[in-house]
This record gives C-alpha cells, sequence and structure tokens, in this order.
C-alpha cells in the first residue's frame, strides 16, 4: 500500500526556532510554501486552527488556487460556525478545489485557546458536540432533500444540501485525540486517525485502542503520524543540526518570556510522559524540544540521514500507519530539503518493504 505523505503551510514564516513577528498573513510566503510542497511531491499540506491566527479556510483557498495537484487537510473547530453554514462552505471549497479538501477535526486542548473563540464547554463536552456536528455535516452533505436535525447542542430546519461535495460520498475526516471521550468520537467518524510522534511501543497500543473501538461500529480506519525530522547528510551533521535547533527554541522562548507550562490536553500529556523516558528513544526519535516547550503540539524529532529516518518510519508503517505529517523547524527550507532527500526515500523504502505489515 502506497503512503501519503502530508506538509504544514502557515500563512506567514516562522516556528519555535524563530516566533513570527511581523504581519499575520504574508500572501507571497504562502505561494511559496504552497508551490514548494506541491514540487516536493507532498500529498497533502496541513493548514492549523489557531484562535489567534488567519482563517483556515480562506488561507485553504488561496493555497487551493496557487496549486494543482496539492492537497488540502483542513484543520477545523466545531462549535465555532454552525453546522448547516459549515457544510456549504467545505463543499464550496471542496468544489474550487476539485476535491482536494479533507477535514482534520479539532475539538481543541487548551481552554485558554478555546474561549478565545468563545467556546466555554469542558473537555468530554467538547467530544460530544463533535460527535453532533459531524452527524450533522455528513448528513447535509449525503442528503438528497432539506435536512432537519435535533440534538443537544444542535439544532436547525429544512438546511439545504444543494452545494454538495466534490468527493463522495463526503470530505474525508482526520481526527486526533488520545483521550477515551476522543477515541469514540473518531471510532464513529475517522476515515484517518491522527498520532503525535510517540515511541514505537505506545504508538502500537494507541492504535490497538482505536482499531477496536472502532471495530465496534463495523468501521476500520487508516492511521498517520506526525514528525519534525532533521535530515542531513551524514547522522553527525543530523545530531548537529538537532542541538543547534533546541539552542534555537529555548533563546527564542528565553526572550519571550515564555514558560514550560502542564498541558491540558491527553496527547500532550503522552508526550511528555514518553519524554521523560530519555531524549532520545527507539534509536533516532528526539524529545528534545518537545520536552522544552510542554509538547503542546506535534513537536518530536526524527533525527538522521534520510534513508535512516525512512527507515525509521518504515517501522511505524508495520504498525499500521498510512500517513506521514512531516514539518521542519525551518518550514520553507525543510520542506525543499524534504522534498529532494526525505520524500523520495520514504517512498522507496515503504515499496521495498512490499507491504508487510503486522496484523490488525
Amino acid at each position: 500500500m502506497s503512503v501519503e505523505i502530508i506538509g504544514m503551510i502557515t500563512a506567514a514564516p516562522g516556528s519555535e526556532v524563530d516566533q513570527p513577528t511581523g504581519a499575520a498573513v504574508d500572501p507571497a510566503f504562502v505561494t511559496r510554501m504552497a508551490q514548494a510542497h506541491e514540487t516536493a511531491g507532498f500529498d497533502r499540506a496541513l493548514i492549523g486552527y489557531f484562535s489567534n491566527g488567519p482563517e483556515g479556510a480562506i488561507v485553504s483557498s488561496y493555497v487551493a488556487a496557487a496549486t494543482q495537484r496539492l492537497g488540502i487537510l483542513l484543520a477545523y473547530r466545531p462549535g465555532v460556525i454552525a453546522a448547516p453554514l459549515a457544510a456549504r462552505q467545505l463543499a464550496t471549497l471542496d468544489q474550487f478545489s476539485r476535491g482536494r479538501v479533507a477535514l482534520n477535526v479539532v475539538s481543541g486542548g487548551n481552554d485558554a485557546d478555546l474561549r478565545r473563540d468563545g467556546d466555554f464547554l469542558e473537555h468530554d463536552a467538547r467530544y460530544a458536540r463533535t460527535d453532533e456536528y459531524l452527524d450533522a455535516l455528513k448528513r447535509i452533505w449525503t442528503a438528497d432533500a432539506p435536512v432537519d436535525f435535533e440534538g443537544k447542542h444542535y439544532r436547525f430546519e429544512q438546511a439545504s444540501p444543494a452545494v454538495k461535495t466534490w468527493r463522495q460520498p463526503h470530505i474525508p475526516i482526520y481526527f486526533s485525540g488520545a483521550s477515551d471521550a476522543a477515541i469514540d468520537v473518531a471510532a464513529r467518524h475517522a476515515d484517518t486517525y491522527m498520532l503525535w510522534g510517540e515511541p514505537l511501543d505506545a504508538v502500537e497500543q494507541l492504535i490497538g485502542r482505536v482499531r477496536g473501538a472502532a471495530r465496534r461500529y463495523g468501521r476500520t480506519p487508516r492511521f498517520s503520524i506526525s514528525f519534525r525530522p532533521i535530515v542531513a547528510d551524514t547522522e553527525a551533521q543530523a545530531w548537529a543540526r538537532a542541538d543547534d535547533v533546541l539552542r534555537q527554541v529555548k533563546a527564542t522562548r528565553a526572550s519571550l518570556g515564555l514558560q514550560v507550562e502542564a498541558p491540558e490536553n491527553v496527547g500532550s500529556q503522552r508526550l511528555l510522559a514518553a519524554a521523560q523516558q530519555g531524549n532520545v528513544l527507539d534509536e533516532r526519535l528526539w524529545m528534545g524540544v518537545a520536552k522544552a516547550t510542554g509538547a503542546r503540539w506535534n513537536s518530536t524529532a526524527l533525527v538522521g540521514t534520510p534513508e535512516q529516518v525512512a527507515h525509521a518510519l518504515g517501522r511505524y508503517y508495520a504498525l499500521g500507519v498510512d500517513t506521514f505529517l512531516i514539518r521542519g523547524f525551518d518550514p520553507l527550507g525543510d520542506t525543499i530539503r524534504y522534498g529532494e532527500s526525505l520524500i523520495p526515500a520514504i517512498r522507496r523504502h515503504i515499496a521495498g518493504l512490499g507491504g508487510v505489515r503486522r496484523a490488525a
């Protein structure tokens, strides 16, 4: 089975090593990033959700217009836009992009971030709302007549299904969250379940939980995993780059007065627990930035030559992972670098495995 490779596009330059200080929207940068991803051979690019940043659906439309083939993985938070309007908005984007849109459903893992957008629901209630929201979207997308809906969180009458998605039966759903409440919603709705870059044994255990939950609904999701690869011509050079990244991350955080805070979401808690086991796990899974930042997002790295990192990803493939989300600490430079060396190495290595995988 072939793999899907996803990158990430932000609306302006910046990462943990270089916090953005300019305008929040840099159209020229978005065009460069979008076209660099397409040239590099990425299948999709994630457009993140930020309560203090540009709106993702509009950024996605700009990316779609700047490219011909590149797929878009739009991070989307239930509870911000009413489901009937969201169904039309997303279907419209899918039509203009000719089926290049997928939805990364983000229920939210930080209370302060959610409250900036007026969302005050507690954790488990947010996932119950997400479950209802996705039911509503799918009903509208797949309906042949106006839709009535009444639930605990949403109620509407005669919602129009006139704007159909390009992809049938509906836009693909990517979903993340490691709590019990999240996994239950993922089991019902996720076409692809997304994990952060944990050690192999933890990933195997979590995949098993999700597979077991999905079987209860007669479903078999795909799996995605996210890393921040640091590659170079030699392993020593790659580890030197990792040391430099960590130095820059710490310097940037110190200049901004940022402190490491205990994360609220289960995914970050899992990453931090893994980081307590050591700075390097499974030979080249580097936990340095995760530990330094409180692991509040995708922050673990695989470090080595392109071939070494591809081999490490192959071990996750053997566990059932079909999608790799890879983004660098130097966003544009690493996107180009991945296209030159890492992405070809990943595709060669996975092809060479011949589909050998561990039993589900």
